[in-house]
C-alpha cells in the first residue's frame, strides 16, 4: 500500500500538484491514521495534505478517481505484474539473472536507466524521465506533430533501443532455461512490458506538450487581470498581494532605519583617524545621514469607474503609513472629503466599506474633477510643500465639466512630486470626456495602473519618490 500511495503522489505531480517530500511523509502518516477501509476517508485525508487551494479540490478528486479506478489500478513493478500473469518465482529468478547480465554487458549509464525503468513502477519510470534530463530534450518541442519524433529521442536518451535489443537476445536463453513454451510466454510478456514503457514515454511527452501549451494559453495571473474583470475571489487574492507588498516595503524601511542609526562610513575622517594607529583604520568614522521623512497626500476617485483601483490604493496607503512622516487621504466623486481620521478610528476594511456605501461622499453623482481640485487647493493647498508627495488616482474623465488642469500644475510646483495614477491606458486619453492629456502635462509623472501588477509598480514609484 505504501508503494501504491507513492505511485499516486507521482500521478499527482504529473497532474500539476506540487507535492514535497515533507508532504509525502505526512500523506503516509495520514493514511496510517485513517486506514484503507473507506475510499472517501482516504481521499479526504490525502487531500487535506496535498491540496493547498479550494480551487484545486475538484481537480484533485478527478486525479484520485482516475488513479484508483479499475482501469488505472496500481499493479506494482515488473515482477508484481509478471506474477499477476502467473509466472513462478523460479521463472522470475531466471529472468532477473538474465536481465542483470544484459545490463552489466551494456555498460552504458543510459542503458542502465532503461533497464531500471522497465523493471520499476510507473512512478519510478517518471523519476527516471526526470533524472535523465528529459526536460532539456523536450524544450524545442512546439507542436503535437512532433510528439513521435521527441518520444523517440526520449527513448534513445533512456536507452530503450538497447533494452529492446537485449530482450531479443535473451529470448532464446529463456526458452533454453524454462522450456520453449514458458520461455516464449515470458518473452512475450516482456515484449508487452516494453510496449507499455514506450506508451508511458509517449504519454509523458504528450503531457509535457499539453502543460507547455496550457502555460502559453493560460489566463493571466490574478495580478495581471484588469480591475474591471476581477471576480470576488480574485479580488481577495489581489488584496493579499497588496498587503504583502506593503509589508515588504515596510520591512525594507526598517532595515534602512537600522542602518541609518549606525551611519555611513566617512572615508576622509576615517583616513585622518587612522593616522593615530599607523594608517590602519581600527575605528571607522561614521557620518549620520539625516533625511527628513516626506509626507504623503492621496486623492482617490471612488466613482464606479475606478472604485476597485481606488480601494486597493487606499489599502496600500493605510498599510504603508510607516513609510511616511504623515499620510493624509482624501476621497472624491463630485465632492471632496478627507478620510485620514476615518482610517485612524476604524479598521481598514470597515472604513473602506463605509466609503463604498457612499457614507463619506455621495456616489450618486458623476465625477467633477474641476470642482474637487479647486476645493482641495482652497482647503489644503497651504499644506502642500516640498516635503509632500501628492498622489491623485483617477481616470481623468470630467463628464465634460471644467478640468482645472492649471490647479494640478500649481500643486505640482509646490510639492516634492505630483504623481497621477490612471486606471486607463494612454490610448484612451483625450477621447470623449477624458482630460488625461492635460493632466499628464501638468503632473510630474503619470503611472498607468490597469491591473494589480501595474498598481504595485505605481506604489513602488510612490515610495521611491521619498528619496
Amino acid at each position: 500500500m505504501l508503494l501504491s500511495i507513492d505511485e499516486f503522489l507521482w500521478a499527482l505531480r504529473r497532474d500539476g500538484f506540487a507535492v514535497s517530500t515533507a508532504q509525502a511523509i505526512d500523506v503516509a502518516r495520514a493514511c496510517a491514521l485513517v486506514g484503507f477501509g473507506s475510499r472517501a476517508a482516504l481521499r479526504d485525508a490525502i487531500g487535506a495534505v496535498v491540496v493547498e487551494r479550494a480551487a484545486d479540490l475538484r481537480r484533485y478528486h478527478a486525479s484520485f478517481d482516475r488513479f484508483f479506478s479499475p482501469e488505472g489500478a496500481h499493479v506494482g513493478d515488473l515482477w508484481a505484474r509478471l506474477r499477476e500473469r502467473g509466472f513462478s518465482e523460479g521463472e522470475l529468478s531466471a529472468l532477473r539473472d538474465l536481465l542483470s547480465a544484459a545490463a552489466e554487458r551494456s555498460g552504458v549509464s543510459g542503458d542502465a536507466i532503461g533497464f531500471q525503468a522497465l523493471a520499476g513502477t510507473a512512478g519510478e519510470l517518471e523519476r527516471a524521465l526526470q533524472s535523465a534530463g528529459i526536460a532539456r530534450v523536450l524544450a524545442p518541442m512546439t507542436s503535437s506533430l512532433q510528439v513521435g519524433f521527441f518520444a523517440q529521442r526520449v527513448m534513445d536518451k533512456l536507452g530503450v533501443p538497447a533494452v529492446a535489443s537485449a530482450l531479443r537476445r535473451i529470448r532464446s536463453a529463456l526458452e533454453e532455461a524454462l522450456g520453449e513454451e514458458r520461455g516464449r510466454a515470458l518473452a512475450e510478456a516482456l515484449g508487452a512490458e516494453m510496449e507499455r514503457m514506450r506508451h508511458r514515454v509517449r504519454e509523458h511527452v504528450t503531457q509535457s506538450l499539453r502543460r507547455f501549451e496550457g502555460d502559453e494559453r493560460e489566463a493571466p495571473g490574478r495580478m495581471d487581470v484588469p480591475f474591471a474583470s476581477l471576480g470576488e475571489g480574485e479580488m481577495e487574492e489581489v488584496r493579499r498581494a497588496v498587503r504583502a507588498l506593503s509589508e515588504r516595503l515596510r520591512g525594507a524601511e526598517r532595515v534602512r532605519r537600522r542602518r541609518a542609526r549606525r551611519g555611513r562610513i566617512d572615508p576622509h575622517r576615517t583616513l585622518r583617524r587612522s593616522l593615530q594607529t599607523g594608517g590602519v583604520p581600527f575605528q571607522p568614522a561614521r557620518r549620520a545621514r539625516r533625511r527628513d521623512k516626506p509626507r504623503l497626500m492621496v486623492l482617490c476617485d471612488v466613482s464606479d469607474s475606478v472604485r476597485v483601483a481606488a480601494r486597493f490604493m487606499l489599502e496600500f496607503v493605510c498599510a504603508a503609513q510607516e513609510l511616511f512622516d504623515r499620510t493624509r487621504s482624501f476621497v472624491f466623486v463630485s465632492e471632496l472629503a478627507e478620510t485620514t481620521e476615518l482610517f485612524d478610528a476604524l479598521p481598514t476594511g470597515s472604513a473602506l466599506e463605509r466609503i463604498q456605501r457612499g457614507e463619506v461622499v455621495s456616489r450618486a453623482h458623476n465625477s467633477n474633477y474641476g470642482r474637487v481640485l479647486s476645493a482641495f487647493e482652497e482647503r489644503h493647498g497651504r499644506d502642500v510643500d516640498r516635503r509632500v508627495t501628492l498622489v491623485i488616482l483617477g481616470d481623468g474623465r470630467t463628464n465634460y465639466f471644467a478640468d482645472q488642469a492649471e490647479v494640478v500644475r500649481r500643486l505640482r510646483d509646490r510639492a516634492r512630486a505630483l504623481l497621477w495614477i490612471c486606471p486607463e491606458g494612454p490610448g484612451s486619453w483625450g477621447t470623449g470626456d477624458s482630460a488625461m492629456l492635460r493632466y499628464a502635462a501638468a503632473s510630474t509623472k503619470v503611472l498607468v495602473a490597469r491591473t494589480a501588477r501595474e498598481l504595485e509598480t505605481a506604489a513602488r514609484e510612490v515610495v521611491a519618490r521619498r528619496a
